[in-house]
């Protein structure tokens, strides 16, 4: 049963996913669809959403609680494929590095102005994918953090991502 902090967190997190598996990432931008490619690609599209909120006052809270939901979903996911109750930790321990290592990446790549290596390593798990699957992606997130940066924080809170 989730708790009222943890179903507030529930439409974004909800909507993260819905995003993460939009068609678009796995056809013209060859995101694997894979058990790793899903995640690697929800990941992704949840770092951004955290890039957003995490300088925001009224975003802190939110990055918490919507993280939290993550490390339950794959919990879920995990148990769901069979992996037993003694390994979930170990890989959820993982899910959450991979997921500092991408904000940390993104943040930097965003930095740099080239999320290309970042992606590579990061989402296609060092393998370059065609150029055209590489600039749809790429394309597809810069839109999505400058749709971000001007979406008013209750918005993107409520799960109306933009």
């Amino acid at each position: 049963m989730l708790g009222t902090r943890d179903t507030e967190a529930l439409p974004l997190y909800t909507a993260v996913v819905a995003r993460g598996r939009e068609p678009h990432w796995y056809l013209e931008g060859s995101v694997p669809d894979t058990i790793d490619g899903r995640f690697d690609m929800i990941a992704g599209v949840l770092t951004f959403v955290l890039l957003r909120l995490e300088g925001d006052p009224q975003g802190a809270e939110t990055v918490a609680r919507v993280t939290e939901r993550f490390v339950d979903d794959m919990d879920g996911q995990l148990r769901q494929i069979g992996i037993g109750d003694i390994i979930v930790g170990k890989h959820i321990g993982k899910m959450m590095s991979m997921l500092g290592g991408r904000i940390g990446a993104y943040r930097d790549a965003l930095t740099a102005g080239s999320l290309d290596a970042a992606l590579i390593r990061n989402l296609y798990r060092g393998e370059a994918p065609a150029e055209p699957a590489l600039r749809h992606v790429a394309a597809r997130l810069y839109a999505l953090r400058d749709a971000l940066a001007v979406a008013p924080t209750a918005a993107i809170i409520a799960g109306d991502l933009p």
